[in-house]
């Protein structure tokens, strides 16, 4: 999973919660403009300990894991949602 994707995750999921991003950015203590950069994929680079705050503030899951060359029967079902 790319940058891009882990934006857009979070992004789901602060929009599902109703929250703004400038709220999320004051309870983990970013600021909005932090946020709508993740969000947007526009930040070259975040922080783990970023990420992190944000997923267990969201409810999420961070996994690392090994890359296969096909994907999985649960990515493909994942992508067929998304569409």
């Amino acid at each position: 999973m790319d940058l891009d994707k882990i934006g857009q995750h979070i992004c789901l999921a602060r929009k599902s919660r109703k929250l703004s991003q400038a709220s999320l950015g004051q309870q983990l203590g970013m600021s909005r403009a932090t946020i709508s950069g993740i969000e947007n994929g526009t930040v070259p680079e975040i922080g783990i300990r970023k990420v992190l705050s944000l997923c267990a503030a969201l409810g999420l899951e961070l996994v690392a894991q090994e890359k296969t060359r096909r994907p999985t029967l649960q990515q493909l079902l994942k992508e067929q949602q998304r569409a």
